[in-house]
């Protein structure tokens, strides 16, 4: 029944220049990432050829400026891109974003001299970043965090011990955040690290639920020294610069979540069309379809979401207390739906045989990274009430 296959999303994209890069990713999609998706993310294996390939297309760089090897793209567009990568693999759409944050810092915060040096390469020239906020006694409490840069000369000195870090151990650099005065947020700077600087090192991946493919490690910082000049921004202002990537980031998991939402849906949609039991397909039962329906519903609605907070930030305007609004709404749409989709495929749905069970572990993280869900509805409750009293 071919009317009921699943359809490539109809986009709303504002030019002929998006349009093609949408068909562009679409082809990468569809021929490099998604079929060695399920075998790789089985074995463990991080496709850093496909980062390469994606480098080379001009993909890791969209949202920044073409003079320094980026894309020039609207935030709207940039989500998108993400989107479709997420659908055929979360690793893969999960990790442009993650290289996105982190070099956010030094294109939005970095001197035009750093960023002439540094920004090319890490954009179109194969390199891989990773973001370095989280500690093992410090995730939602990014402000309490513990490693410690301290300046000898030109240079500042990192000690210390990161935690949750996506690419942690095979990243070419490192977005870094460090204490460098007072306790809480106004004691924090950032800095640009070299993933083969001497006395950095990463623990062994972590053993996960889902995104296998991606690794998460510790990464720890034994006495490596960077000189003054990749200090990005002042210091003292690492913590704003944090927050600040953080609320771009957000979108970035948001889109992935319906990325990996709308591949669950599909999955669900294919399965509906062609099991037949009782005579007829099981996407003809009204139970089914009423649950199709709602799936695909909370995807369209986490989509405008994104897309609308993604206006805002392309606007210029505030967009904080949308983007968690976005991150919430998406990932809990994707955890929902994931679900949902092993239900509408019955004991298919938990064989590794059907991707639906993938989906469903991988959604879980999608609660969680980037500020649990916990503080997004906190962020959005101070952006209504105002700050919890003291």
């Amino acid at each position: 029944m071919p009317d009921r296959a699943p359809q490539p999303v109809d986009r709303q994209l504002p030019t002929d220049e998006a349009r093609d890069l949408i068909s562009l990713v679409r082809d990468i999609a569809q021929r490099e990432v998604a079929p060695k998706a399920a075998e790789e993310e089985d074995a463990g294996r991080f496709p850093r050829d496909l980062f390469t390939l994606l480098s080379e297309a001009g993909l890791l760089g969209l949202p920044y400026d073409s003079e320094y090897g980026g894309g020039d793209q609207p935030y709207e567009v940039y989500l998108q891109v993400l989107e479709e990568l997420a659908m055929a693999r979360l690793t893969v759409g999960l990790g442009v974003s993650v290289h996105t944050l982190a070099s956010y810092a030094l294109a939005a915060y970095g001197a035009k001299e750093q960023q002439a040096e540094h920004l090319p390469a890490m954009l179109g020239g194969g390199l891989l970043g990773a973001y370095c906020l989280s500690e093992p006694a410090s995730g939602s409490d990014a402000a309490s965090l513990r490693t410690k840069a301290v300046r000898d000369g030109d240079d500042w000195v990192i000690t210390g011990t990161k935690a949750w870090i996506t690419h942690g151990g095979i990243a070419d650099f490192y977005t870094v955040m460090a204490r460098t005065g007072e306790e809480g947020p106004r004691g924090i700077t950032a800095f640009l690290v070299p993933g083969d600087a001497e006395g950095l090192s990463a623990a062994a991946p972590e053993k996960k639920m889902g995104m296998k493919g991606s690794p998460t490690a510790q990464v720890h910082f034994d006495g490596v020294r960077v000189s003054d000049d990749r200090r990005i921004g002042e210091e003292g202002q690492g913590f704003a610069i944090a927050l600040s990537a953080l609320d771009g980031g957000r979108l970035g998991i948001a889109a992935c979540a319906i990325g990996l939402a709308q591949a669950a849906l599909d999955e669900a949609l294919r399965y509906a069309t062609e099991r037949r039991q009782f005579g007829k397909p099981i996407a003809d039962f009204q139970g089914l379809r009423f649950m199709l329906a709602d799936m695909a519903t909370q995807i369209e609605a986490g989509r405008a979401l994104y897309l609308s907070a993604a206006r805002l930030r392309d606007a210029g305007r505030p967009f904080a207390k949308q983007a968690a609004m976005a991150k919430l709404h998406c990932t809990d749409t994707a955890m929902r739906v994931t679900t949902d989709a092993v239900q509408i495929l019955g004991g298919y749905g938990y064989t590794a045989d059907f991707p639906a069970e993938r989906y469903m572990r991988e959604a879980k993280v999608l609660q969680i990274v980037e500020g649990t869900n916990q503080i997004q509805r906190m962020v959005i409750a101070r952006h209504l009430a105002g700050p919890e009293a003291r």
